[in-house]
């Protein structure tokens, strides 16, 4: 097998043997460490050798083996009898052979609930599962943050002493908490998924790889939990924005507003799984907010040009979001979509409203959009400092640019 195809296999199997491994023994900075050194093995063993029949198999075994040489190396380091007895590994728990199938299903899914720990921030949540169950090393998911790797080294070390802490056991939760993680974990893939969308601050305007992450476990979360019409919603939500990406930036990665951009470029492939999985969620109900921001999505995706966007019907499906949870950002957009359907001056008026909400300020995306509406009725010296005002206060270098050429524009047009 070729080593990109090996690549992609280890790529969705890490989890899996990770979930097993923790499972199986705990330690979970050990199953890692562990299921790391069985993923470099097959890295090297498996292009020359060819996969095994249970390549699944083969690295848990391999990654068990590690572990317990791993944890036998800390017992003698600590040269205590009583820290021996709880680290060695009882006879039931022996490593299965590696041609033999595992007894476990996907732990994945678990694993997922375990990194989205309710003790842990933000941060380490995203943090951890972008490590644990993504399979970025320390220092990628360092780099897609902006941050040292040494920090980033520090935050995932405490996201797993929390875990370990909190004494959490390896299954999945039942009842409220499982419905209250699950919301968990689709909250952290969607912040994933927004920070490779538009990253927040640095030179381009998108990571692909992080959009592309969070779909693949989107994807993950789907497969395992087929009938629910939240996991569905997220996942068309991430495919149908993701399927603008190829026309979101110019040549020289400019940015490409969405009225201006080429939908021909557009992914139709992608364009047509979102539409089916939110046509197919929407009829299941309870309808949730990420199978509104897909059916919003949807409406964008499936005009054939931007002036033939249905506004009006956009417009009401933000009011839906708008009434189920009170959210600045969600009051933002409903007001440039009321904006496109009943006029600018509208539109204005209820970003009047949002101005004094402190959760906006600093934001860019208030002072952009009301440049945007103002630019929309002649009033050019007020866009202007709007759009200057936005620039201001955006922390990514591409949005800068266009901003500071909307203003520029504007300038050379008076």
């Amino acid at each position: 097998m070729p080593a990109g195809r090996v690549e992609d296999l280890l790529r969705d199997l890490a989890p899996q043997v990770l979930g097993a491994l923790v499972r199986r023994y705990g330690h979970f900075d050990t199953a890692e460490d562990a299921t790391q050194e069985a993923l470099i093995a097959a890295a090297t063993a498996w292009p020359r050798d060819g996969v095994p029949d249970s390549p699944r198999a083969w690295l848990i075994a391999v990654a068990a083996r590690r572990l317990t040489d791993l944890l036998r190396r800390e017992q003698a380091r600590a040269r205590r009898e009583d820290t021996v007895a709880r680290w060695v590994l009882p006879a039931d728990r022996v490593a299965p052979a590696a041609d033999e199938p595992p007894a476990d299903g996907d732990d994945s899914l678990i694993l997922l609930f375990l990194c989205c720990h309710p003790a842990l921030s933000p941060a380490s949540q995203i943090a951890l599962t972008l490590r644990a169950v993504g399979g970025l090393s320390t220092g990628e998911v360092a780099r897609a943050f902006l941050v040292p790797e040494a920090t980033m080294t520090r935050r995932i070390s405490r996201g797993k002493q929390r875990i370990r802490d909190s004494g959490v056991p390896f299954r999945l939760p039942t009842g409220e908490q499982r419905r209250e993680r699950l919301a968990t974990v689709l909250h952290v893939l969607y912040l994933i998924f927004n920070e490779g969308y538009t990253r927040t601050a640095g030179p381009g305007l998108l990571r692909a790889d992080l959009a592309a992450e969070a779909i693949r476990l989107a994807r993950l979360v789907h497969r395992l939990l087929p009938d629910d019409p939240e996991v569905a919603g997220l996942l068309a939500l991430m495919l149908l924005t993701d399927a603008r990406a190829p026309a979101r930036t110019g040549p020289h990665g400019e940015l490409v507003p969405m009225a201006e951009q080429d939908r021909g470029l557009w992914k139709a492939d992608q364009i047509a799984e979102g539409v089916a999985l939110v046509s197919a969620a929407l009829p299941r109900g309870p309808v949730g907010p990420y199978q509104v921001q897909a059916a919003i999505a949807a409406l964008h995706d499936e005009a054939p040009s931007a002036a033939e966007t249905d506004w009006a019907q956009i417009t009401a499906l933000y009011e839906v979001l708008r009434d189920g949870k009170d959210n600045p950002v969600v009051a933002l957009n409903h007001a440039v979509a009321v904006a496109m359907s009943r006029g600018p001056s509208a539109g204005l008026a209820l970003l009047d409203e949002l101005a004094a909400d402190d959760r906006l300020a600093g934001d860019p995306r208030l002072p952009a959009a009301r440049a945007h509406l103002l630019e929309l009725l002649g009033e050019r010296a007020a866009a202007r400092d709007a759009y200057r005002t936005a620039a201001a206060r955006s922390t990514n270098l591409a949005q800068q640019r266009y901003l500071h050429g909307r203003a520029d524009r504007l300038t050379d047009a008076g």
